[in-house]
């Protein structure tokens, strides 16, 4: 890790002077328009991360906010997804039946190399939410370039998504991206996109973080692979929590294998969890 950071260090000093847009609160259904699937995880317990729509019933974010620090996992029942939560409303809510995390993840700060570029969860909601309410993002891996996006929300502005149209890409090393993009505490999982296509597409996900010059560094990895073994996971029923259920009718998914419909009781679990942003 120590590495890592020297690198990102010594790129940031030129990159840190570089022209990145200011934060975009996001507060009206139109100026939501595309970020949709961006939302608020909330934990029961208290506190909350950043996730976004992959499919209709599948939200990407980091892994260290589904596990707490004692090693054991935030009880996925106590977990809700609100997209596009904006002032108190969003567009879509849903309980979280099942997450999965790579079984190698520990909850370590200062975070490892090797535990940052596993940084990722998966969770599977129990309503999931038809791309005629909300289209989910693509995964893809970083372009050429060094300009990205981000969409968060954040300690101090947690009641409203925040979008920074432009930032920059500062360091790469193996799998491992930093950004100097404006976040914070509450920020972990939070997208990060490659707007050069016609659709944002998002390339990696906030995990950790340190200050530099008055400004965050943030750090996140490439996603394809290990988004792939967590799908996969999930389609051999290994999830890392599962929320208690009684059976209902079963309704559509988003291709994983066919399981009964679920009904959420929620509870069953304690979790110290949400607004973390690990610091390597």
């Amino acid at each position: 890790m120590k590495a890592l950071a020297a690198v990102l260090v010594l790129m940031a000093h030129g990159a840190l002077a570089q022209e990145n847009s200011g934060l975009a609160e996001l507060t009206t259904r139109e100026a939501l328009r595309g970020w949709e699937a961006v939302g608020r995880l909330d934990v029961r317990d208290g506190g909350f991360c950043t996730g976004a729509l992959i499919a209709a019933d599948l939200v990407l974010t980091a892994a260290h906010c589904v596990i707490n620090p004692d090693g054991t996992p935030v009880a996925a029942g106590d977990i809700t997804f609100r997209a596009g939560f904006s002032h108190g409303t969003s567009i879509a809510d849903s309980a979280v039946l099942r997450t999965v995390v790579d079984p190698a993840f520990r909850f370590v700060q200062p975070s490892p190399h090797e535990m940052i570029r596993i940084d990722v969860a998966l969770l599977q909601l129990a309503t999931p939410i038809p791309s005629s309410v909300i289209s989910p993002f693509s995964i893809g891996v970083p372009g050429t370039g060094d300009k990205v996006s981000v969409v968060s929300y954040a300690a101090g502005r947690e009641e409203a998504p925040s979008w920074q149209r432009v930032c920059g890409i500062v360091a790469r090393q193996d799998v491992l991206i930093g950004v100097d993009c404006d976040v914070s505490f509450g920020s972990s999982g939070a997208p990060v996109l490659d707007r050069s296509g016609y659709r944002a597409r998002i390339v990696s996900i906030i995990s950790a973080g340190y200050e530099e010059e008055g400004k965050w560094i943030s750090i996140g990895m490439q996603l394809p692979k290990l988004v792939d073994r967590l799908k996969a996971a999930l389609r051999r029923g290994d999830a890392t929590s599962v929320a208690r259920v009684e059976a209902v009718p079963t309704g559509p998914g988003s291709g994983l294998p066919g399981k009964p419909g679920k009904r959420i009781t929620l509870g069953g679990g304690s979790g110290d969890s949400g607004a973390r942003f690990l610091k390597p």
